[in-house]
């Protein structure tokens, strides 16, 4: 199998979007709006950052919004290749999206929390692009949307990705040390990563490089 696709998250610069294209990454993930976690930054920035990153490269609005109006309306502030709902579409209208953003990719997390997570995959997969499976935990008070730098049960995501016919990512808690292993066990499309590849809340170029070495492997 072929190494899957790489998605730097939390990118909170125009250096740090640089230096994650300069060591091969596929996609950048943008992170607006959110009730907690890291790597937030504002609409404007992530717009700027969007205009920069050259094709194929894909650039991934993280949005927390619910209703698919506020969705449109948060995208055409910033102008992604995709959006990332990291949170549940009210009423799963997808098509309303699709109608008003038919070149935009849609692309839903589900946040792997125990077996239900797996039927919520497969009917999900119908409307959308990709699904991304993530560690956070939407019921909480103060909803965990991303960036946790958990793993969660991997035997629920190889389950999801055996039984949907659309791409999957793999996030939570991946780093150098544990990607090989995620990707031989759960056979993904692509992975995503964020505290793996930064110290302190920022990207580390050594970090990267390490990555990105072991992925070659």
């Amino acid at each position: 199998m072929s190494n899957p696709k790489v998605k730097i998250c939390c990118i909170s610069s125009l250096e740090e979007a640089k230096l994650a294209i300069k060591y091969g990454a596929s996609a950048l993930g943008l992170v607006g709006k959110m009730p907690s976690g890291p790597g937030i930054i504002n609409d404007e920035l992530i717009n700027a950052i969007a205009n920069i990153v050259p094709p194929p490269i894909s650039t991934f609005l993280l949005t927390s919004e619910t209703k698919w109006e506020e969705i449109v309306n948060h995208y055409k502030k910033v102008n992604t290749t995709t959006i990332q709902l990291v949170d549940e579409l009210d009423g799963r209208e997808y098509a309303h999206i699709r109608q008003e953003l038919p070149h935009v990719k849609l692309v839903q997390v589900i946040h792997v929390i125990n077996e239900n997570s797996i039927k919520e995959a497969v009917e999900i997969s119908n409307y959308v692009d990709a699904i991304l499976l993530d560690s956070g935990n939407p019921n909480l008070l103060i909803k965990e949307l991303g960036g946790t730098g958990r793993t969660h049960n991997w035997d629920i995501s190889k389950k999801i990705k055996q039984e949907i016919n659309i791409p999957l990512f793999l996030a939570g808690g991946l780093n150098k040390d544990n990607v090989k292993f995620a990707i031989d066990y759960v056979e993904p499309f692509g992975i995503d990563l964020c505290s793996g590849v930064r110290t302190n809340g920022k990207l580390d170029e050594k970090k990267l490089e390490e990555f990105f070495n072991e992925m070659s492997k």
